[in-house]
């Protein structure tokens, strides 16, 4: 072999190495809007499934510490490869830091927001530190509250991340830890932060609407794509013995309609309502359903809000989200709702239940 061909050989041999090596170095480079997920047939994984609850009347509420923030925060911290929020509203500096810290560490980190609040602080603190932040950039609401942590972790609820939200309303907050629950949020995540589709017309592509695991049914719902409403009135349909409700807002006739029906039939209906909103809400049902003989309730915080959108039906079902039981609700905004059948998570929201209803006042 001549030296020309030597040398020839040497420089192709050398050139696929660098080929190899850039190629090698591009794969590693991932994709800024698409983190890396857990394979769609890995099995199902669940470690809990736990309520946690505001506390305006604690003793942490004045200092703005101590609250179910702290235990989310605690989960970004962990986390390892991604952390997704969608939050109607964030302002709360131990969730942005903590998001920083995220982005900092190398894990994916985005965010999707309600455009009318991306001003505030908290969302310009993340966009500052270079952090992806989507609005929905229309008139109706991008009001969803969840968060999908390494595409195992869901935290829902009715929550926004801001100081009044956690330290002064009553609000709930539930962490699941399932694939099959992650996946169908990362789902409707994906497609406003990477299609921006939000509201109406939606698509009913959500992967696993109903889990079930150890004898529990998990049904994943989005609005406006999924019939929310109409799965609600049935719900309450089916009671037996007890409906319970905390309503930031009810102004759905159907739902409304449905409530009086089961307590026409003798099944006990009670319910709490934000005192706020009672006389704010332009065709709002509290009048109506105090007509109809059912004793319900404005709600007795005095520092904040009542915000929860929880129905307890028999003690066993519980319906929990973003979802406010209002047209708007079903039609135009962007929401979530998760309804568990178990009588475990049903036991953490009676006794939120047993702590406001009797609180509240006619």
């Amino acid at each position: 072999m001549t030296n020309s061909n030597l040398s020839f050989r040497r420089l192709l041999s050398r050139a696929l190495i660098v080929v190899f090596i850039l190629f090698s170095l591009c794969a590693c480079v991932p994709d800024e809007t698409v983190p890396p997920r857990l394979a769609t047939n890995t099995p199902d994984q669940r470690t809990s499934i736990a309520a946690y609850f505001t506390d305006p009347e604690g003793i942490y509420a004045d200092q703005a510490k101590g609250g179910l923030d702290e235990i989310l925060v605690a989960d970004i911290y962990a986390a390892k490869e991604s952390v997704d929020v969608c939050m109607f509203n964030l302002g709360l500096p131990s969730i942005t830091d903590a998001l920083i810290n995220a982005q900092k560490r190398g894990l994916f980190v985005r965010v999707v927001g309600e455009s009318d609040k991306l001003d505030g602080s908290g969302f310009q603190d993340l966009v500052e530190a270079g952090i992806k932040v989507r609005g929905d950039n229309r008139d109706g609401l991008m009001h969803n509250k969840f968060i999908v942590i390494d595409g195992l972790v869901v935290w829902t609820g009715s929550l926004n991340l801001t100081t009044s939200s956690t330290y002064a309303d009553n609000n709930d907050m539930v962490r699941v830890q399932s694939t099959k629950v992650a996946q169908n949020y990362v789902t409707e995540f994906d497609e406003m932060f990477n299609d921006k589709i939000f509201g109406p017309p939606g698509e009913e592509n959500t992967p696993n609407p109903l889990v079930t695991f150890d004898g529990m049914d998990i049904e994943v719902l989005f609005s406006p794509d999924d019939g929310v409403a109409r799965r609600i009135v049935e719900l309450i349909d089916d009671a037996d013995t007890s409906v319970h409700f905390m309503a930031y807002s009810l102004t759905s006739d159907s739902i409304a309609e449905a409530l009086a029906e089961r307590a026409d039939d003798g099944v006990e209906v009670l319910g709490v309502m934000d005192d706020t909103q009672i006389e704010s809400n332009t065709g709002g049902d509290y009048d109506w359903l105090r007509e109809q003989g059912i004793d319900v309730r404005r709600d007795g915080n005095h520092s904040g809000l009542m915000h929860h959108k929880v129905i307890i039906i028999d003690g066993e079902t519980v319906i929990f989200g973003s979802y406010n039981f209002t047209s708007s609700a079903e039609k135009y905004n962007d929401e979530n709702v998760m309804i568990v059948h178990d009588r475990g998570l049903a036991a953490s929201f009676e006794a939120e239940f047993e702590q406001l209803y009797p609180a509240g006042r006619p």
